[in-house]
């Protein structure tokens, strides 16, 4: 198939495309130009800005995918700006389990309806990074309610390659005695591992699925296990106080994420237990502890 990848050029953009390849698929990488990438000649690529409305329109305009994988909307008018222009089977957009409104134990994709209630046109900056899923998932639900379109729920996205840092946070506060502030130290959570996020978008290429999918390693962690871990492998103990550094996770509720959807289709996630520790233990070893 002719797919077109909306953001790949890091993170779990980058194993998705691999997996996409390794499928057999032709693959066009859509960015803004900014970014150097990997995969040399086995890609085609398009330049354009996803804010831009013109942008996208001289891009865009005329051509045809089977797929899109959208990794880069995070509001209303970013998905309206590409599906008004594209030309696609299948549409699947990157979303969050942040949307649902609280998570907690066996989150379902059900407990979140794009249609009920009212759709909000706005750019990136007009809501948080929460509401905009929302309102993307929205966009999608009620202006484009005819396009064959999937939605796909990740909750924290982490791996050796994870730009954000927010687990490593924990860790490199640890081995340097920085004092942090956690509200949630008990709290159990899932995650997914980021080559594991971009072989299941890769895979949902592949199905005739619909309307939105949770996905999720097996399993929780709760940030204090995290902790205990490793202050046993370094010797070192967390400083805690009020007056700490903001712990990234900070305000989310005990959660999983009920990926049965998922799993009908044959996708296999892995166990979360089986491969954090690992996760740490890189942490723990790039930052000398």
């Amino acid at each position: 198939m002719n797919v077109l990848v909306l953001g790949g050029t890091r993170f779990f953009g980058i194993p998705m495309v691999n997996e996409l390849l390794r499928r057999g698929h032709q693959v066009t990488i859509a960015t803004r130009g900014l970014a150097l990438d990997e995969y040399k000649e086995n890609v085609k690529r398009i330049v354009f800005d996803h804010t831009d409305g013109q942008s996208v329109k001289r891009a865009l305009r005329g051509r045809y995918y089977d797929v899109a994988i959208d990794k880069i909307a995070y509001c209303s008018n970013d998905v309206r700006r590409i599906l008004d222009v594209l030309e696609c089977e299948r549409y699947i957009l990157m979303s969050s389990t942040a949307v649902y409104a609280p998570k907690h134990i066996d989150t379902r994709e059900s407990e979140f309806d794009p249609a009920a209630q009212a759709l909000v046109w706005g750019e990136r900056s007009d809501f948080s990074y929460e509401e905009g899923k929302r309102q993307a998932e929205r966009a999608l639900q009620q202006r484009f309610p005819n396009r064959n379109w999937l939605a796909v729920r990740y909750p924290f996205v982490i791996g050796k390659d994870d730009y954000t840092k927010r687990l490593l946070f924990y860790v490199e506060h640890i081995i340097k005695s920085i004092p942090m502030r956690i509200d949630n130290l008990d709290a159990q959570m899932g995650y997914i591992r980021s080559d594991e996020a971009g072989k299941f978008l890769a895979f949902l290429a592949d199905q005739n699925v619909t309307g939105a999918i949770n996905a999720s390693a097996e399993g929780t962690v709760s940030l204090g296990e995290v902790i205990s871990y490793v202050e046993k492998k370094t010797g070192r103990k967390a400083v805690f106080s009020s007056l700490g550094d903001a712990a990234p996770y900070n305000g989310e509720s005990a959660y999983s994420i009920n990926t049965g959807r998922a799993k009908e289709l044959g996708f296999c996630f892995s166990i979360l237990q089986d491969w954090i520790y690992g996760l740490l233990d890189y942490y723990i070893q790039s930052l000398g502890g």
